[in-house]
């Protein structure tokens, strides 16, 4: 590279002969004083070693000679400056390569070496040869090293020494010799030869934006040294490092063309962790990123990642954004370690989601699961105002009015976003996290909407795989993931763990693979969807115990589960996150479709159920369910039935069941099935005008046989004499102690078989 040859840029000084005007006996700044009629200097037209040269006699302690012309000074450029010099009478002076540093506002940079060291002339007429290189990079072989700001300078030398000496002074020379530290063709640029020092300390920040701007579609190279960077870094061009990177944990480094996770770890000295934080700083703070590739790689995690504090300037963000292909890892650390508080505080049903009068409200931690007397699964702190003492929850207590202890157990996370009020349209793709048993997965923001996982493994949880502790959780997609638990050697009763849980409207679970945790989801908001997944949470004992698998706690559900394997669990219903369980003029348990599952249990305990309706207070009844075609099997045992009412706090009102539909169900050694409406063959062997009908084996949940909506005859319905009767009986609904019988009354005692279809709801 040679900037006179390729772009034409003028370095050489004016020669003497063409007035010594151009040549200042000060720093060559505007304004200086010049040679030009000075008694001490003359232009001598023919020498026998030099031609025309410059006789200058000492004056001064140091006699300045410079060009007043401005010497551009270009980052990555070497320039030589070469003064060919002889002694010529009086005392022998020492000489040297000297100039000024100026920047674009001609105003002079301090702090550089700004001269060569000196040479003495030793003998009258003997000629000296003194150069010396100046550049922008700090390379061996560089005597003076000026990088940005410096831009222009004015060269010369510097006579030094006795005074009175006569010297003469051939034509200086300023040449690009570049080529020398440079390959002529490269596609790469060294931050060095922009000023880049390398040393840990000084900020090397001007002298990558130096390299960046000069790049142009090449290459920058950081070589070994640490290189501080002390403020916002963006390089537009690619990049690689062999040295590594220190900068503030606010200063944020956006590598656009090399936006991927390996370049962080490689300028970050190989600290997986600083590197994730810096990158994903990167990721929240420059549009020209989208997503943060993890290139395959594993970062291992010596403790939860605050993602917010990562990204400090923000604490909202509402742009998608994705990390992608990688593995988080829980290192073997006491980070990992569960917090557990417990605190005294006062609960009003009237303001569903606050505690009050907390007792050392400063030490509950934003994130902490909530558990104490009326406390529902999966209840979380969102919030807390220190003023007050108060708590605010991610959702209502069921029993809980007035004061009591509270226990608060704080979970340890691979990635922790609830620093973030609200985070929105956030992916996380084709990631394994690794929690070994030490961690949890994610936890979420307490507010945005759709937050997305995807393709992606959660291994081995301590104690939960994902987690949100509000509204973050609103929209969410999982798809495709994973969740492996780290207790499937337990009896089902035993486990802890849950894969994950939303309080929030419209989740969308789907394709998912969730095994032997003690709840796959709990899900407490509205119109999810739950498609495609298959859940197990089987163990090895016999006619073992077994739980929820789906847990809905929204009471008016309106949500889909659909072609779904449910294998050893059940469907829980409840109205858990209720601050008033006992029904009062809502909707009740309604609106949820179950259609197209596999449903399996293998050596369950006969009492298990797949389909569990739990009312956490009196009054209320089912309003709307459709549970169609299903398969319901069982191994290794018969179940009673397939579903059931929980009444540990509450039955239901059968007498107000409505719009429940169940049909084209199979069962395998199942002991009853269930339909309705419900379609039964009744036989009357002998004459009697009331015929009693047991439909208590027929009804779902047990419920009363409200409705006949049809009865047909099965042949000849005749008297004693055997004389056929026509007469349509009237029916008696809802008759016996258990209201699970109907009557059908005929105009005379006959015997006969009809076909009845009854329902245990009204329509």
């Amino acid at each position: 590279m040679n900037k006179a040859i390729t772009d034409g840029v003028v370095f050489m000084p004016t020669a003497f002969e063409l007035g010594l005007d151009a040549w200042s006996s000060g720093d060559g700044t505007p304004g200086s004083d010049t040679y030009d009629s000075l008694a001490n200097a003359a232009y001598v037209p023919s020498d026998q070693d030099f031609a025309g040269c410059l006789e200058l006699q000492k004056t001064d302690t140091v006699q300045q000679l410079r060009y007043v012309g401005e010497t551009p000074i270009l980052p990555g450029c070497y320039l030589r400056i070469t003064a060919r010099v002889k002694a010529v009478s009086g005392n022998l002076p020492s000489v040297r390569i000297a100039g000024w540093a100026g920047d674009d506002s001609g105003v002079h940079v301090s702090g550089l070496i700004e001269a060569s060291p000196s040479v003495a002339l030793t003998n009258y007429g003997e000629v000296v040869e003194v150069s010396a290189i100046l550049g922008s990079g700090n390379r061996n072989g560089v005597d003076m090293v000026w990088p940005t700001p410096v831009t222009i300078g004015h060269l010369g030398l510097d006579l030094t020494g006795a005074n009175g000496g006569v010297v003469r002074i051939d034509d200086i020379v300023i040449e690009d010799v570049t080529d020398i530290f440079l390959r002529s063709m490269m596609d790469w640029v060294d931050v060095r030869d922009y000023g880049a020092i390398g040393d840990g300390v000084t900020d090397d920040v001007a002298a990558f934006e130096a390299a960046d701007n000069a790049a142009n579609g090449r290459e920058i190279l950081v070589p070994k040294g640490t290189y501080y960077l002390g403020s916002n870094v963006t390089i537009d061009s690619p990049i690689r490092f062999e040295g590594t990177l220190v900068m503030p944990q606010a200063a944020m480094l956006s590598l656009t063309k090399s936006f991927d996770l390996p370049t962080y770890i490689d300028a970050f000295n190989d600290d997986e962790e600083l590197a994730f934080r810096k990158a994903f700083q990167a990721l929240l703070n420059n549009s020209a990123h989208e997503s943060l590739d993890m290139g395959g790689r594993r970062v291992g995690v010596s403790g939860p990642i605050d993602m917010q504090a990562a990204v400090n300037n923000r604490t909202e963000y509402a742009t998608r954004r994705q990390i992608m292909n990688g593995q988080f890892y829980a290192e073997d650390t006491a980070n990992w370690d569960t917090e557990v508080f417990t605190s005294v505080a006062t609960y009003d049903a009237t303001n569903a989601t606050i505690l009050t009068n907390v007792i050392n409200v400063a030490n509950i931690p934003i994130g902490a699961r909530v558990t104490g007397n009326g406390v529902g699964r999966e209840v979380y702190v969102t919030g807390k105002n220190l003023a007050l003492g108060q708590i605010t929850l991610s959702m209502p207590l069921y029993d809980a009015v007035g004061t009591q202890t509270y226990t608060f157990t704080r979970y340890k996370y691979l990635l922790d976003f609830t620093g973030f009020s609200k985070l929105s349209k956030f992916v996380i793709s084709d990631i394994e996290f690794q929690c070994a048993g030490r961690s949890s997965g994610i936890i979420l923001a307490p507010s945005g909407t759709t937050f997305a996982v995807k393709d992606s493994f959660i291994t081995s949880p301590k104690d939960r795989g994902i987690t949100s502790i509000g509204i973050g959780c609103q929209g969410m997609l999982i798809d495709r993931c994973q969740f492996l638990s780290d207790q499937d050697g337990m009896p089902a009763q035993d486990r802890t763990s849950i894969a994950l849980n939303a309080n929030a409207n419209d989740v969308k679970l789907r394709d998912n693979r969730i095994t032997k945790f003690r709840h796959f989801a709990v899900l407490g908001g509205t119109s999810s969807i739950v498609i495609g997944n298959h859940w197990f949470q089987g163990d090895n004992e016999n006619e073992g115990l077994r739980t929820a698998g789906l847990v809905l706690t929204s009471s008016h559900n309106r949500a889909t589960i659909t072609g779904n394997y449910v294998d050893n669990c059940s469907i829980e219903w409840t109205n858990e996150h209720h601050a008033e369980p006992a029904y009062d003029n809502e909707f009740s348990f309604s609106a949820l479709t179950i259609s197209d599952n596999i449903f399996q249990s293998i050596g369950a305990a006969p009492w298990s159920r797949f389909i569990v309706v739990k009312p956490y207070g009196t009054g209320h009844y089912i309003s709307g369910l459709s549970i169609t075609g299903n398969i319901f099997r069982s191994i290794h045992g018969v179940l009673d039935r397939v579903e059931g009412i929980d009444t540990s706090f509450a039955d239901l009102d059968f007498s107000r069941m409505r719009n429940i539909f169940i049909k084209g169900n199979m069962f395998n050694n199942i002991g009853r099935s269930i339909e309705n409406p419900r379609v039964l063959g009744v036989e009357q062997s002998t004459e009697t005008n009331i015929w009693d009908v047991d439909c208590s084996q027929s009804l779902a949940f047990d419920g009363y046989a409200q409705n006949v909506v049809a009865v047909v005859a099965d042949g000849k319905i005749e008297n004693a004499a055997n004389v056929a009767n026509h007469d349509f009986p009237y029916i008696a609904a809802e008759r016996g102690v258990n209201r699970d019988h109907v009557e059908l009354h005929f105009s005379e005692p006959v015997r006969g078989a009809v076909t009845m279809t009854v329902r245990m709801d009204n329509f």
